[in-house]
């Protein structure tokens, strides 16, 4: 991880992380995101999109998803924990964050972020969608999920997560606007998902300007 901005931020998230990762590994995955997973697989395969980059790994559930149904998959995390889970699973992916991602300009056909925006803050999050999009091929498709919010960020306490860790907690309007800025957003869909009464999901699909 490299020692710039963002730095003590992202290094509390990864030790946050590497503590949960062996829980994370057998934690199954919401349904409604499964089932949007299974869509956009669909949607890659029709399109001969072969090539994904996922950023926020986490353990790799969903990248041995899309490996399973023939995609090929590389990705990221700042979990040293959640990527060597990943590479036990035959999963190309490397601690790094998103703001300077070890891949090549224009080397995937699509990408994948489900929980991991919501950890950069609005200050940094043009600069992480554009060095995803530096990673994509013009006309590629982004997924983009997120916990939605109230419009606040700094560390914070959720449900029964301690310590506190930064989020950027975004609405689903100002989400869309914010992703809208760097292609167009071809569907924004929530769903009630957590502990919370309150608690809602957000998943938007970005096509990237060219193609």
């Amino acid at each position: 991880m490299g020692q710039v901005a963002g730095g003590g931020r992202e290094a509390d998230l990864a030790a946050w992380y590497d503590r949960d990762a062996a829980g994370r590994s057998t934690r199954p995955i919401d349904p409604e995101r499964v089932r949007r997973r299974q869509e956009f697989t669909d949607l890659l395969l029709a399109e001969g999109r072969r090539r994904v980059l996922e950023v926020g790994t986490g353990p790799g559930l969903d990248a041995v998803a899309f490996t399973g149904a023939g995609l090929d998959v590389s990705g990221v995390d700042l979990s040293a924990a959640h990527v060597a889970l990943c590479r036990a699973a035959g999963v190309d992916a490397h601690v790094a964050p998103v703001r300077a991602l070890p891949f090549a300009d224009a080397t995937c056909d699509a990408g994948w972020t489900m929980s991991t925006l919501l950890h950069v803050p609005d200050a940094e999050l043009d600069q992480a969608l554009a060095e995803i999009r530096r990673v994509l091929r013009p006309g590629a498709l982004l997924a983009v999920g997120t916990w939605c919010g109230a419009d606040v960020e700094g560390p914070l306490t959720l449900d029964s997560f301690y310590p506190p860790r930064f989020f950027s907690l975004r609405s689903p309007a100002r989400m869309v606007e914010l992703l809208g800025r760097h292609g167009e957003v071809a569907r924004s869909e929530t769903w009630p998902a957590g502990d919370r009464p309150d608690g809602r999901y957000q998943w938007v699909l970005l096509r990237l300007p060219g193609g």
